[in-house]
């Protein structure tokens, strides 16, 4: 993990928590962002990067928790909650609503750490896998009308003549539609077309039945 491949927002009212939390990162070669409030935070430029949220809970503006429901539904970084005042009700709600851990403090350097470094690994996992769904959405969009038709059907497992059939379209065509799609699609093997189907949530409806050739 390199200095410039990441960033760690902090958001906490305590100016000596977030010096100590920069003089900490920076000590560990990690850059952040520091603020004051979760209005700040949310207004500020953010750099597009595999990312942490350091999020204290008892803010100026809102409560940490309270951001981390108005965030929810975004891509936003997971979340690593420090408090002063922790208990057991706020640890739950946090945890169960998504945010990778819970410290209270003070916390030794050793955990929060630990805990960043997961978070920044996590967010960078899960952009890399948006971004290639980015990719499968766009090569599906390249797919004509018909070649659409003809996917679902091939990975259910129909054979060729079924799935023409199913289309009222010839096996022959049927079989240019599907070596055109399994093309746009980059798939090399069927096994590969119904993984990629399975990532854009391509409703399978139909299901192999006896006789014919097989795909």
């Amino acid at each position: 993990m390199t200095a410039d491949d990441h960033i760690v927002f902090i958001v906490d009212d305590d100016a000596r928590m977030r010096e100590a939390l920069l003089e900490l990162l920076d000590s560990h070669e990690m850059q952040a962002l520091a603020f004051g409030s979760a209005g700040e935070y949310m207004n500020a430029n953010k750099p597009d990067a595999p990312a942490c949220l350091v999020l204290d809970i008892e803010l100026p503006d809102i409560n940490g928790l309270d951001l981390q429901g108005q965030i929810a539904q975004s891509d936003h970084p997971p979340i690593v909650f420090i408090t002063g005042h922790g208990d057991i009700p706020s640890s739950v709600r946090a945890i169960k609503h998504g945010a990778l851990d819970f410290l209270t403090k003070p916390f030794s350097d050793e955990d929060v750490m630990t805990a960043i470094r997961a978070a920044v690994t996590q967010d960078r996992a899960k952009r890399s896998d948006r971004a290639e769904l980015a990719v499968l959405r766009q090569r599906y969009l390249t797919l004509t009308p018909r070649e659409r038709d003809v996917l679902p059907l091939v990975v259910s497992g129909l054979l060729n003549k079924q799935a023409a059939a199913e289309l009222r379209i010839s096996e022959v065509t049927l079989q240019i539609h599907r070596r055109n799609v399994m093309q746009k699609m980059a798939a090399a093997s069927l096994a590969d077309l119904v993984r990629t189907a399975e990532r854009l949530a391509i409703p399978i409806t139909h299901s192999r039945r006896p006789g014919g050739d097989r795909l």
